[in-house]
């Protein structure tokens, strides 16, 4: 029980790669699923280890590892191949994609020493973002010359870049009990965000990101 936690670890690290070579061979949209799988894994391993009591330096390392490749290379590599497919005419335009790689590094280097963030987060959560990116190739079913356009491509590459070391209050989904009072803000984001996923599936994802901000918003101006 006590190797349970860094067990879920790896199983997303081995989800992220997964979906990285779905990734690399053009199938973006399957890749999107590892990513839920990875987030599922990413958020039942803290649960567990908070559950058994154990503190273990290594899982918080492993955790930090698994991450960087699950919640970004993989985003990053999705935004590189969105490049390519778009209608930009520029050779080395794709690796602007990285820069989401880059930035998410920083993300969580920045929130293993920031004390700030031992309950919730300052800027945008890698797992979010990640989630957003991987919508984008569903969205360019119903908008192909919105995704399509390199411009709008390289706008939310430095935009989720930004959101992810931003100063923006977010709150975590890690519960320290099941009270409506106080977590009254996390159901309504979690009950909200089934209806739209199970409404319009991963388009409904950019959606979910807004409310997500909006609703940390409203909970850390209350509070």
């Amino acid at each position: 029980m006590f190797n349970l936690p860094n067990a879920l670890t790896c199983a997303n690290l081995l989800s992220g790669c997964i979906g990285i070579v779905f990734c690399f061979n053009g199938d973006l949209k399957s890749a999107a699923y590892f990513v839920i799988l990875s987030g599922i894994f990413d958020f039942f391993d803290g649960m567990a280890a908070r559950a058994l009591k154990i503190k273990d330096g290594i899982g918080k390392e492993l955790d930090s590892l698994a991450d960087m490749v699950s919640f970004g290379f993989l985003p990053g590599a999705v935004m590189y191949h969105l490049f390519k497919a778009s209608d930009g005419t520029y050779e080395y335009l794709p690796y602007l994609g990285f820069l989401i790689t880059l930035f998410s590094a920083l993300r969580l280097a920045k929130f293993n020493t920031d004390t700030r963030q031992t309950v919730d987060f300052i800027g945008l959560n890698t797992p979010m973002n990640t989630l957003f990116i991987v919508s984008l190739p569903y969205v360019a079913d119903y908008h192909p010359q919105i995704i399509g356009n390199w411009m709008v491509l390289a706008a939310i590459s430095v935009v989720s870049s930004y959101l992810l070391i931003s100063e923006i209050r977010i709150f975590s989904l890690k519960f320290s009990n099941l009270s409506w009072g106080e977590n009254k803000i996390k159901f309504i984001f979690m009950i909200l965000s089934l209806a739209l996923f199970f409404w319009q599936q991963f388009v409904a994802l950019p959606l979910i990101l807004l409310l997500y901000i909006g609703l940390s918003f409203v909970y850390f101006r209350n509070k």
